[in-house]
């Protein structure tokens, strides 16, 4: 049911490696990131390059029928990159410079389902399949204000949206993601926004929030300081949905004033789906540990995402992908090394991306799947 597989195209410089989630009915579920060797050259031939192994992934015989549901690339200069891409795709695409760790100036993560009906309307992905819709809106920015003046505004867009669709941000929002440029100055104000937005909408320390990650990220709009992106759910029951803590290792983020939770398991009669947040070095009393040491803070932040994974009833073995944060560039040979390592055949992208603690060197999130047996839920 679970594969992965890396495909090298030597001709090319590139190489894609793909988790598949294949059941023997119902529906397919695919993540790839694509690598480009650098070679020295201009992005435009780097970019060319992906642009010819996405196609060649995509003409596999396995990805037939397949809806790509969203894109995301990582750069190395959005701003004079982005107005040289031709992005033509109908899925939720973003674009953020969070630069590949390995020299090149441009890696893609690509979401794929099969057996779903999809549409596009105004940016926004509506994925249909057993009942359930799934919206996705990726890459959504503002130029008008500071960072709390541009949260609220593109959360208010958001909650706009999701109300056409017969949504809200509490029952329905199930990942966001904020991308945050100079995020040592300007994260507060995301917070503040965020914070206020949740308290009009429901959410509160009571209740509960959303898994998200809140990252250092340059938009390609140079007076973009938020960038948001969203993933929701309608169509399902409020049981099949429940927020992951690891109280042994981690503590609520609002005990440190921010508002996310570590991590969503939502159920489904066929499988589960586990999402974890942004997660770093941290105790169970909201500490960073290991301040200054890239190497135990890598491995306490695995040991913190297993923890969580564990009470979604998943490990490692069932992540489909992850990106990787590094705030110092210099950290990568170490890191990539424990990556490899650690994680042979899933797919991962490590990029430079300040966490929004300094003394946090590194965070990553992931994407779990793995097959369950709810017969009181709907098939995925």
């Amino acid at each position: 049911m679970r594969q992965f597989n890396r495909y090298q195209w030597d001709n090319l410089g590139a190489r894609a490696d793909l988790s598949s989630f294949e059941p023997d009915c119902g529906v397919a579920e695919y993540h790839a990131i694509l690598h480009i060797e650098p070679q020295g050259q201009l992005f435009t031939d780097q970019y060319a390059r992906l642009l010819s192994a996405e196609n060649l992934l995509l003409a596999l015989p396995q990805f037939k029928g397949a809806c790509i549901v969203f894109k995301r690339y990582f750069l190395s200069d959005a701003c004079n990159q982005v107005p040289l891409m031709t992005e033509l795709d109908d899925a939720s695409v973003s674009f953020i410079q969070q630069p590949p760790l390995d020299g090149s100036k441009v890696a893609l993560w690509v979401y794929a389902q099969k057996g779903v009906s999809m549409t596009s309307d105004d940016g926004v992905i509506t994925v249909e399949h057993n009942g359930y819709t799934q919206l996705w809106k990726m890459g959504m920015t503002t130029n008008i204000g500071d960072s709390e003046q541009q949260t609220a505004a593109l959360l208010e867009d958001y909650e706009a949206m999701l109300a056409k669709h017969g949504g809200t941000i509490a029952d329905n929002c199930i990942r966001t993601w904020f991308y945050v440029r100079d995020v040592d100055t300007q994260y507060a104000g995301m917070v503040r926004a965020r914070k206020a937005n949740f308290e009009v909408n429901g959410l509160t320390p009571q209740t509960h929030y959303v898994s998200s990650t809140g990252i250092g990220g340059l938009p390609a709009d140079p007076k973009a300081i938020i960038q948001l992106g969203t993933c929701s759910l309608l169509g399902f029951e409020p049981g099949q949905q429940r927020y992951l803590y690891a109280f042994s290792h981690l503590n609520k983020t609002i005990e440190y004033g921010v508002t996310f939770e570590r991590g969503t398991l939502v159920e489904f009669g066929d499988r589960g789906h586990v999402y974890i947040s942004g997660t770093a070095s941290i105790d169970n009393k909201g500490n960073v540990l290991h301040l200054g040491d890239v190497r135990r803070q890598t491995l306490r932040m695995w040991e913190n995402v297993e923890k969580l994974l564990e009470e979604g009833g998943m490990g490692f073995d069932d992540v489909m992908q992850i990106v990787v944060y590094l705030r110092d560039m210099a950290d990568y040979d170490v890191v990539s090394h424990m990556f490899a390592e650690k994680f042979p055949h899933v797919p991962y992208v490590l990029t430079l991306a300040p966490v929004c603690r300094p003394a946090w060197l590194i965070e990553m999130e992931c994407i779990a799947v793995d097959r369950r047996e709810n017969k009181q839920y709907r098939d995925f």
